[in-house]
């Protein structure tokens, strides 16, 4: 694409830092990393300057959350999952600049020279305020340490700090019967102080940057959730935090205080571009403090408030850095029907996807791309997943650029040959052909990846209507220099699929470009574009045969992976079933009443018509009796004669079905939601052995 006089100088790109407690979803990458992939890469492909940065978000209190639930330090979560983050981006084919890490010493010392510089101006306000703390665990609680019911919707499960049900984004002492996730008590209102950032200071002129300058270019969805939260009102946000694990906040008076993460976070795409300089021997200054670049952040729409209100508001405080173009934020992806959860293990891990999927990264990438939550919410399945690879990447793509291999090696030994005449059709495809880099370009340009992809993989559909209308397989035994003709356009059809496809399928692009042997081109294209007498490969350029570029995906693969979160669904139904409140409390002489004897089973069958009764027939000491027991469905009678029982001998007999049951034999439900005998472990108890 040429540039014009409007065109930034250079691209800032950043991605929403992600948590280190645990890995990468499929809802991360539709949501974030794939869309700023794709933008990089666009950009890249046309020569322009650009820098995308990301790194892992290393003092969130879920992190925090996450060592308490492992039994580690705060460091050996994001030490670990850092790898295993940091490692699949590189795997799938994300194309950072600098992946870096707010743990890093470079991002410690540019989050506390911004506090420092801000404090300095005058931009904070201190304030003793009354913040929610848990006597118990003897600390106060930060935003995820506390759940209570969402003020504004009702949600009970609401944060501190934000309602993923309504979006809403508010104070921990904004929740209605808070309770602490640390000890699961009522929290106490205590004082300490902190430093906040007065929001209401730049409501103005917030209104008129946001709601007046990006009233047209920016999404619907972004726009919408800043009109809401600034028609609310702004309010004064605190910096800080009363925690232990975090960036010490740069003043004397402020022992046992870190920076807010949300204060520390977003600096770190500042500390990230910084390292990369350092790295690159490059200056940084102008990626961030240029007002000819363009500065744009990738996330996910609940974090919409934090990057285009809190941390403009910072920029502008500061006064020396460029303010976001655009914040392109999509919507949710769900799991087969179901949100996506790392707590609840409801997610398909990137990095086990690469472990069982070896050499498909590109497969995920356009599915996740085809189904992108852009405008609303989204759902992925394994059968959406299995459809699009085999009805779309194999039967469309593939098998384009396979049959085009296939013939150029069979008819010219895989040497591009001369073209002669072309006709009317020849002219109409290759002028439609040379329409579609500028189609798919301004798709991009506008953050519309979910149409661009579908644009992109129309070209594959013209040369597949091409190579069926043309015949070539018929006319090389008639007419052998009009299917050279053929032949030399279905191949520039095919390179500008593997220019194309890179900022989609990037694995698939540099496979298609390695055996079309751009590197010995004159010329190696970028972004393609042609005048009308221009080709992308030239007569008698040598190419290789091309591997099969993706393979059928087959239902015993998809077999597994549902049967996977099958597993995942019948725990996360036990763990979530509530533990049973205790019961009425009772007296010693209630409890004196009950006759616990040790029993053996020496009869069984199942009740007819009945799916969860056993007849039992158990031998007690006093007496063989009959015993009504809805354990069908774990035991089979077989299985049970001569199990050891622990038997109330003394309940009042009761008629099930026509059977008289004459007490109960006592169980216990095991961590998997099976059922386990309670009984004695010595087998030389005897029947009638009272158990007390």
């Amino acid at each position: 694409m040429a540039f014009t006089s409007t065109d930034p100088k250079r691209y800032t790109i950043t991605a929403a830092l992600p948590y280190t407690n645990g890995p990468v979803h499929i809802g991360h990458l539709a949501g974030v990393y794939i869309p700023a992939d794709i933008y990089a890469r666009f950009q890249r492909l046309q020569n322009r300057d650009v820098v995308f940065v990301c790194g892992s978000d290393e003092h969130g209190v879920p992190i925090t959350i996450s060592a308490k639930k492992e039994g580690v330090t705060p460091q050996a979560i994001v030490d670990k999952y850092h790898t295993i983050i940091k490692q699949s981006f590189e795997d799938f084919g994300i194309s950072f600049d600098n992946y870096s890490r707010t743990s890093a010493k470079i991002h410690h010392e540019t989050a506390s020279e911004f506090f420092k510089t801000l404090n300095a101006n005058g931009d904070f306000i201190e304030e003793v305020t009354a913040q929610l703390y848990d006597p118990e665990a003897q600390q106060f609680l930060a935003d995820r340490f506390v759940l209570g019911t969402c003020p504004k919707c009702g949600n009970e499960g609401s944060y501190g700090d934000q309602c993923e049900r309504c979006g809403t984004s508010h104070n921990a002492t904004d929740l209605i019967n808070p309770k602490s996730t640390l000890s699961g008590s009522t929290p106490i209102k205590k004082e300490t102080k902190h430093w906040f950032l007065p929001l209401d200071r730049y409501e103005a002129w917030l209104k008129t940057w946001i709601l007046e300058e990006h009233r047209q270019d920016w999404k619907t969805n972004v726009y919408g959730q800043c009109k809401s939260w600034i028609d609310d009102g702004l309010r004064p946000r605190a910096v800080t935090r009363d925690l232990d694990w975090g960036i010490p906040v740069p003043a004397p008076e402020a022992q046992g205080k870190v920076l807010y993460v949300w204060f520390d976070a977003p600096i770190g795409y500042i500390s990230a571009t910084k390292e990369w300089g350092e790295q690159n021997g490059k200056d940084w200054t102008p990626y961030w403090q240029d007002s000819q670049t363009k500065l744009v952040h990738f996330i996910g729409k609940d974090n919409i408030v934090f990057h285009c209100i809190i941390f403009p508001s910072m920029l502008k405080a500061q006064g020396e850095f460029i303010l976001p173009d655009n914040v392109p934020a999509n919507e949710f992806l769900n799991l087969e029907g179901d949100k996506i959860s790392t707590s609840r293990n409801w997610a398909v891990w990137l990095h086990e996807y690469l472990q069982e999927f070896p050499g498909q990264q590109d497969v995920l990438r356009y599915v996740l791309t085809a189904n992108a939550p852009e405008t609303k919410d989204n759902d992925f399945t394994w059968s959406d997943f299995q459809a699009r690879n085999n009805n779309e990447l194999v039967a469309v793509f593939g098998n384009f650029v396979n049959r085009v291999s296939v013939l150029t090696q069979k008819y010219y030994k895989g040497i591009i040959p001369s073209f002669g005449t072309l006709t009317p059709g020849d002219q109409n495809t290759l002028a439609e052909l040379r329409a579609y880099p500028q189609v798919i370009a301004s798709s991009i340009e506008k953050y519309r990846f979910r149409e661009a992809q579908t644009e992109f993989m129309n070209v594959a559909r013209l040369g597949n209507k091409y190579l069926a209308d043309a015949e070539p397989w018929k006319l090389i035994k008639t007419d052998p220099e009009r299917t050279q003709t053929i032949m030399f356009v279905a191949l520039q059809i095919t390179a500008a699929l593997a220019v194309l496809a890179e900022p989609f399928m990037p694995h698939t692009s540099n496979k298609l470009k390695t055996s079309l042997n751009f590197s010995v081109l004159e010329m190696t294209p970028t972004w393609p574009e042609m005048n009308s007498d221009q080709f992308w490969l030239p007569s008698e350029h040598q190419i290789t045969a091309t591997p099969l570029l993706f393979s059928r995906i087959e239902d015993e693969q998809m077999a597994f992976q549902r049967e996977k979160l099958e597993a995942t669904k019948s725990k996360n139904t036990l763990t979530s079933t509530p533990i049973m409140a205790q019961k009425e409390t009772i007296v010693y002489e209630d409890f004196a009443k009950m006759d616990v004897r040790v029993g053996t089973i020496t009869a069984a069958h199942k009740m007819p018509k009945a799916n969860k009764l056993l007849v039992l027939k158990v031998d007690t000491g006093i007496d063989v009796r009959t015993i009504v027991s809805g354990i069908a469905e774990h035991f089979t009678p077989e299985d049970i004669i001569g199990q050891k029982v622990s038997v109330l001998v003394n309940l009042a007999e009761r008629n099930l079905r026509g059977e008289n049951s004459q007490g109960m034999i006592l169980m216990a439900q095991n961590d998997t939601g099976g059922l386990t005998f309670v009984a004695p472990k010595d087998p030389e108890w005897p029947n009638g052995a009272v158990i007390s």
